[in-house]
């Protein structure tokens, strides 16, 4: 009997659920709640013969987080995000009724709304994705709280890796670079030739071009269309996903989920691959996974260890840093990198307006042989 459950325990958390997380504002009837999970798993555990494990948060709540950060012994922390980090920012998620991307697709004519990231579809009908990328493009908008959250515990040493499925590079511009970031879907950053005999590559700047100039980015050598490096519906993930998850997921000792829903594969069974006693935090709208009798055998595995403080991603991030006395540091560096970017976007408005003295010098040259 004590095989079969635990066998049947450990299929299904192969399914990236947080089924077990306490929200940290429940009521009266989720502390009781709780209460009895906990009588349960301990009942269940002597019975069957299971390990509870070790109990790393003291309470399962946004403070508890806190307070095992500040212990000293949370040293390789890693954030899994999805879009909900940027809706912030201007960026629209997908899936959110009404306002999210899948929602306002009409205009485009397409077949389903999920087309438009397809790789078959895009080699047919390219003009919905560029005309998107117009709308959406890097580079118009700012990071949020959340982005530099993560840029502030990378500074502090705490950050081992943040697995993102986000292609609006925001997260480099809040100041994770290369060796920080998986982005799990792809960027903006570099494009590529989709024919297999060419795959020439591409800078984001003359992407950025072709977009605006609303051509169709056509490869200069073999005439086949160019794709931004962003992984479609049909496409591989990027290798380095799997091999740094490989070293990365079993050294963590805090995983914080932020702003998805966890419903695309492979990126949501993550949430699995870190230890059953690594303590995982969810900041979202909303809880992610379905509650069934699922729960039974999860609760077996799911030690004291999952919290979900539903909120928006900005709001959890600064409620978090309030409590590890970040709050004031954080908020400064948003202001302060805010004001950078608006500087050198007011610098690079000023320079197009404004033709160069060497360019003026030439000009006036050519004037005078003219003459």
């Amino acid at each position: 009997m004590s095989e079969e459950v635990s066998k049947r325990a450990e299929e299904e958390a192969d399914t990236p659920d947080l089924e077990g997380q306490s929200d940290d504002s429940s009521n009266e009837g989720d502390a009781s709640g709780d209460t009895e999970m906990d009588f349960l798993r301990g009942l269940f555990s002597r019975t069957l013969g299971l390990s509870s494990g070790e109990k790393v948060l003291d309470e399962l709540t946004l403070d508890g987080v806190a307070r095992y950060i500040l212990s000293g012994k949370c040293k390789n922390i890693i954030c899994m995000v999805g879009a909900g980090i940027s809706t912030s920012a201007g960026i629209p998620d997908f899936r959110s009724p009404g306002t999210g991307l899948y929602a306002n697709l009409q205009k485009f004519n397409l077949p389903y709304p999920e087309a438009i990231f397809q790789i078959d579809y895009f080699k047919k009908h390219p003009e919905p994705f560029f005309a998107l990328a117009r709308e959406l493009y890097p580079g118009q908008f700012k990071p949020t709280v959340c982005h530099y959250f993560m840029r502030m515990l990378k500074d502090k040493g705490l950050l081992t890796r943040c697995y993102s499925q986000n292609i609006d590079t925001l997260e480099r511009v809040a100041g994770l670079e290369g060796e920080d970031l998986i982005e799990a879907h792809g960027t903006f950053h570099t494009s590529h030739c989709v024919s297999f005999l060419c795959r020439k590559e591409y800078s984001m700047d003359w992407m950025k071009n072709k977009i605006f100039s609303e051509d169709i980015p056509k490869c200069d050598s073999c005439g086949s269309l160019v794709k931004p490096d962003i992984v479609f519906f049909g496409e591989n993930l990027p290798a380095r996903f799997f091999t740094t998850m490989k070293m990365d997921f079993p050294r963590c000792d805090l995983l914080i989920i932020m702003g998805t829903s966890l419903q695309v594969q492979p990126f949501a069974s993550l949430v699995n691959r870190v230890s059953n006693s690594c303590p995982r935090l969810l900041i979202n709208m909303e809880k992610t996974g379905q509650w069934g009798l699922r729960r039974l055998y999860l609760f077996l595995l799911i030690v004291h260890r999952d919290v979900a403080h539903l909120s928006s991603c900005d709001d959890g991030c600064m409620a978090l840093a309030e409590l590890l006395g970040w709050k004031a540091e954080l908020e400064e560096m948003v202001k302060r990198e805010h004001a950078l970017i608006d500087s050198k976007d007011a610098k690079k408005k000023d320079k197009e307006a404004t033709p160069s003295s060497r360019s003026t010098g030439a000009e006036a040259g050519n004037s005078d042989k003219t003459e």
